[in-house]
């Protein structure tokens, strides 16, 4: 592309998560498909994360829902946005309506 920089190619390349963060991505994969796996989260958060191996870092991220934090951890942004809709549709459903 003329006229770009290699810094900002570079800085527009998308970077897949490190294998480290695979828990972090697959819990927050269960968090947005599967209900069962929210209801539980919503009546105790803190045995869900433990129950899917999530660190530490990623429980304290989570409980705030630290976008920042969960994203700079190896969490796939669109799993961080799409995770916190489903949550928030449970709570608030009518606010969803047309979404």
């Amino acid at each position: 592309m003329a006229g770009v920089s290699a810094q900002a190619m570079d800085a527009a390349h998308y970077f897949f998560p490190p294998a480290a963060a695979y828990p972090l991505n697959r819990f927050l994969f269960a968090l947005k498909s599967d209900p069962a796996v929210r209801a539980r989260y919503g009546t105790d958060a803190e045995s869900t994360m433990r129950a899917h191996g999530l660190d530490d870092a990623a429980r304290a991220a989570l409980a705030r829902f630290d976008r920042d934090r969960l994203v700079a951890l190896g969490a796939h942004p669109y799993l961080v946005f799409m995770a916190q809709v489903r949550l928030a549709m449970d709570r608030e459903p009518q606010t969803f309506e047309y979404f």
